[in-house]
């Protein structure tokens, strides 16, 4: 192995290690299960990894990696011709969190599982990601309006499931 590529593989087993459980998440959010989160999210670093000098290169590394992730789960979708059975376990940060936000993670989590892949997509990124609609539409790759329509929706079906309305403090929009 030469000084460069072995510059080039430390550079990305840093990059790789340092987005692990950010993409996790996203992943786990995205398909609902988490052996499924995490094998996009290999198939992500592992393409990223095949393509790293372009990544490297590129003006946000972040957002052409889960980009790849985004297209590789759209791809993993589109293969299933079953339907999906996601998961009810949501995957811990640590273990000190409290019984009632452990509580108020399950309970999103089963309502964000039955939201429409695509409207679930939108809200992940949105905003458990926190990321900017435009963003969300270069990562999806649909127009703006497309997001803002998707997460409407997707906010309006998760405020009118009963389950969620009970996590809401009183007069709470959001």
């Amino acid at each position: 192995m030469t000084r460069t590529s072995e510059a080039h593989e430390a550079e990305f087993r840093s990059f790789a290690v340092s987005r692990w459980p950010r993409m996790l998440r996203t992943a786990y959010l995205l398909t609902g299960h988490h052996h499924d989160a995490e094998d996009l999210v290999q198939v992500a670093l592992a393409k990223s990894y095949a393509q790293w000098h372009r990544v490297a290169q590129a003006n946000d590394p972040d957002a052409y990696a889960w980009r790849i992730m985004i297209n590789a789960h759209r791809d993993r979708v589109r293969g299933l011709r079953v339907f999906e059975w996601l998961t009810t376990r949501f995957p811990e940060r640590s273990d000190r969190d409290r019984t009632e936000q452990v509580l108020a993670r399950d309970v999103l989590a089963h309502a964000l599982r039955r939201l429409p892949a695509r409207q679930r997509a939108a809200v992940v990124l949105r905003y458990v990601e926190d990321r900017t609609e435009t963003e969300v539409a270069t990562l999806l790759g649909v127009r703006l309006g497309t997001v803002r329509s998707r997460a409407a929706r997707g906010l309006e079906k998760l405020r009118a499931d009963p389950a969620v309305r009970v996590l809401r403090p009183e007069g709470s929009r959001r």
